[in-house]
C-alpha cells in the first residue's frame, strides 16, 4: 500500500492542495470499495474453480475477478502517485504529509468527509488526530 517506514516523503501538501485532491480520492476509493465488494462476492466461486483447475474446471467469474483486482491496483497506484498515503481501505483513511511548525505531520482525511479538518503526528494515527485550526495553510 503506502510506505511511511522511513518518515521521508516525496511531497509535502498544503491544506489547499490536499483538499483539492478530495474529489479524485472520493472517486478512486469508491472504485476500490466497489471492486473489493466484487471480490468478496466471487471469492468462493473462484476458490472452487481453482480447486478444480487440474480437472479442467474454471469459472465464468474469472475475468470479473481479474478486472476487480486490476481496478484496485490501478486506483491505489494512482493515489500513491499523488503522494497520498492510504492508511485504511475499509475507512477510506488517507494521510497527506504536511509541514506544521517546522516538522512533518499528517493531514488526515476519511472518505465521506467534505474537507480535511484533522491532523496527527507521523508516529500516531487516526485515533490520535487533532482538529485543525482555521489558520493552517
Amino acid at each position: 500500500m503506502a510506505r511511511d517506514d522511513d518518515q521521508e516523503h516525496d511531497r509535502l501538501f498544503t491544506l489547499a492542495e490536499a483538499n483539492h485532491l478530495i474529489p479524485q480520492l472520493n472517486t478512486r476509493l469508491t472504485s476500490v470499495r466497489q471492486a473489493k465488494a466484487v471480490l468478496g462476492r466471487t471469492k468462493e466461486d473462484i476458490r472452487k474453480a481453482s480447486a478444480q483447475a487440474e480437472y479442467g474446471g474454471g469459472s465464468a467469474l474469472g475475468p470479473l475477478y481479474i478486472a476487480s483486482l486490476q481496478q484496485i491496483s490501478t486506483n491505489l497506484q494512482a493515489i500513491q502517485e499523488f503522494g497520498v498515503l492510504v492508511k485504511d481501505l475499509e475507512l477510506g483513511l488517507c494521510d497527506f504529509p504536511h509541514l506544521r511548525d517546522g516538522r512533518v505531520v499528517f493531514l488526515c482525511w476519511k472518505l465521506g468527509e467534505q474537507e480535511i479538518r484533522w491532523w496527527h503526528e507521523t508516529t500516531t494515527g487516526y485515533k490520535d488526530r487533532c482538529p485543525l485550526e482555521d489558520s493552517v495553510q
